[in-house]
């Protein structure tokens, strides 16, 4: 899963101020008209935008916050030796998009 916060150059505490002048500043900087014919301008606005929906939302920000606390979780127990719970407890609370991007 992606980190969310480390896209947008913000930590996990911060405001809904800092993160919106956060995506302001990198998204002045990547935008495609900035940065025309530049293909990694552009994947990287799509994902800094992306961040943006799902951090800007406080209930979307919830459920992000919370699916990365499970899964660091799972990621412990696997260390430890033991079967995480069912993965698919996971699958079941968020629906994925085709290439894994978690909906909210």
């Amino acid at each position: 899963m992606r980190d969310l916060y480390k896209i947008l150059g913000v930590n996990r505490t911060a405001s809904e101020d800092e993160i919106r002048k956060a995506y302001r500043t990198l998204s002045k900087k990547y935008h495609p008209d900035a940065n025309p014919e530049n293909q990694m301008a552009e994947e990287r606005f799509k994902d800094i935008s992306e961040a943006y929906a799902v951090l800007q939302n406080g209930e979307k920000r919830r459920l992000y916050d919370q699916s990365l606390k499970d899964s660091t979780m799972g990621a412990a127990s696997q260390k430890a030796g033991n079967r995480p719970k069912k993965q698919t407890e996971f699958f079941r609370r968020y629906r994925f998009l085709k290439y894994g991007q978690a909906v909210f």
